[in-house]
């Protein structure tokens, strides 16, 4: 049984990298034409909750004017459309469009969380309530084409019934109400327009809950995305306008509809194979999209482990914390401090930024054991410091740096040379500023340099920004003022950024050569006294 299972994981993983390659490819397409503030692919999330709220304003006015009645449907579809086509017949298109792009956005989001391995370990609870909104947003799609009641209204009720009813769950065939042209009364839509307001109540609820486990959530696109959407819907709207089809006629069998294939892609499925296949196929997928997050389960690090005889309770690894995984709890050891930091283990990713935050994770300590406050069990500040002077003692010649890069930007195996040190962390911002300070002081590198993710696609969601801004002092634990700003490099080029990464190495080596000698400072331990030599 190890083998298909091993097999089964080797699939995944494989996928899961085909799947980041082609959106990372796409991201750095689109950011040729967008800042990366703007990039579409990196603000999915938040154009879904746009396009939600703009399905649900055009919604609100289009129900203005629409009659549930069996002829009226159409006919007060057929006014907004005809009649008032400069308004209502413009909320209508973007009710429509609206719609198309909040399932393109939804699936995309989806399919780059898989691809970014966002949806396994503590975060399985974002992908099923992903999910969960995905159906919700189909269902209430699909009510929507009911309610027009033309020909393709027609030929979904008929599908969508017939469907239903090999269920035998109802207590009579839904279908009947399609047979004749008598068979169907008002009612019917009055229970439809219900279902297709109610729908979208209960995802926004399960929206909500979504977001529970993300800390600060960006829930609204930039403000010019945001425009650049809303004037790409209207030009569609007023250069494409949705209109119906024929009325439906219960006398005959619809012909040519018309599909839209973004919501009813999977009906001429349903219509041509046997009823019980495609039930078991869609319980079948339903399923195993909610099993993702554990084909193969996630086999997590040690959740980061605080040190009480080193914690003050300053609540800075709280305030950074992307998930709310850290808590401020009363203190438990009798030290004079009113507040302890204590860890979620199901929150947390492991990504080190609360240790990044930690005042106490500085290098310089020599007097004690290196153990700051809040640390990464698998990858602690001291393993970091060992790993930092490992690399400073055989850096020789002008021009050192040393580079500290993350786990997910750009692959730093055979960066390493007789010039450049190579330094990995979790997370660019599990680097605490006073490493800097460190690598420059003791004469490890002459300039540092700390790449990670693309800007704007933090893996760890705010590693970059707690990053610049500790570097630019306007976040705590702030780099000190005495480290020269031309000695310190960023650069945020995501994986396929080695090239960039090589090109802004080899600059930064030059403009080192150009500076003067760094003022005599004290040797790290161990520095051969060869390196004093060449600064003299």
């Amino acid at each position: 049984m190890a083998a298909p299972s091993g097999f089964g994981a080797r699939a995944v993983k494989f996928l899961r990298a085909r799947v980041r390659l082609l959106f990372d490819r796409a991201e750095s397409l689109l950011g040729l034409a967008f800042p990366p503030a703007w990039n579409p692919l990196l603000n999915l999330g938040a154009l879904g909750f746009f396009f939600f709220w703009i399905v649900t304003a055009s919604g609100i006015y289009v129900y203005i004017f629409f009659d549930t009645g069996v002829t009226q449907a159409y006919d007060s579809v057929e006014y907004m459309t005809r009649e008032q086509w400069y308004l209502a017949g413009v909320m209508r298109s973007f009710h429509r469009y609206g719609s198309d792009a909040l399932v393109i956005v939804a699936a995309l989001h989806l399919l780059r969380e898989f691809g970014q391995d966002r949806y396994r370990g503590v975060r399985w609870f974002s992908w099923l309530t992903g999910i969960v909104v995905l159906v919700l947003v189909f269902v209430a799609g699909i009510t929507g084409y009911w309610l027009v009641w033309d020909k393709l209204a027609q030929y979904v009720a008929v599908v969508t019934s017939e469907w239903l009813d090999a269920l035998g769950i109802f207590g009579e065939p839904i279908a009947r109400n399609f047979v004749a042209p008598g068979a169907l009364d008002d009612r019917f839509f009055t229970l439809m327009l219900f279902v297709h307001i109610a729908v979208p109540l209960v995802a926004l609820i399960v929206l909500w809950v979504h977001l529970q486990r993300i800390a600060k959530p960006r829930i609204n696109p930039p403000r010019g995305l945001a425009c650049g959407a809303f004037v790409s819907l209207l030009a569609l709207s007023l250069a494409h306008p949705a209109t119906s089809r024929p009325p439906a006629d219960l006398a005959s069998v619809p012909g040519e509809v018309g599909l839209d294939w973004f919501y009813l892609a999977a009906y001429p499925l349903l219509e041509i194979l046997p009823a019980p296949l495609t039930w078991a196929t869609a319980l079948f997928l339903f399923a195993l999209a909610l099993s993702i997050p554990w084909l193969p389960p996630m086999r997590l690090a040690r959740p980061p482990r605080v040190d009480l005889d080193n914690c003050n309770g300053c609540a800075r690894c709280f305030a950074d914390c992307p998930y709310d995984a850290i808590t401020m709890v009363p203190r438990s050891d009798g030290a004079p401090f009113s507040a302890e930091a204590r860890v979620d283990p199901g929150s947390c990713v492991r990504c080190g930024i609360c240790a990044g935050a930690c005042p106490t994770a500085t290098p310089f300590r020599r007097a004690s054991a290196l153990s700051p406050g809040i640390d990464l069990p698998d990858l602690p500040i001291a393993a970091l410091r060992d790993r930092v002077e490992a690399e400073g003692r055989r850096l020789s010649g002008r021009g050192r740096i040393m580079v500290f890069g993350c786990a997910e930007g750009v692959p730093l195996e055979g960066l390493a040379s007789a010039r450049v040190g190579v330094v990995r962390l979790n997370c660019a911002g599990q680097l605490p500023p006073a490493f800097v300070d460190y690598v420059l002081s003791r004469d490890l590198a002459e300039g540092v340099l700390v790449t990670g993710c693309a800007a704007n696609a933090c893996h760890a969601r705010f590693g970059i920004l707690w990053t610049e801004a500790r570097f630019a002092r306007t976040r705590d634990p702030q780099l000190r003022r005495r480290v020269p700003a031309e000695r310190l490099r960023t650069l945020w080029a995501g994986r396929l950024g080695r090239r960039a990464l090589e090109a802004e190495i080899a600059s930064f080596a030059r403009a080192l050569e150009a500076l003067p000698p760094p003022a005599p400072v004290r040797r790290a331990p161990g520095l051969p006294a060869t390196r004093e030599v060449e600064r003299a």
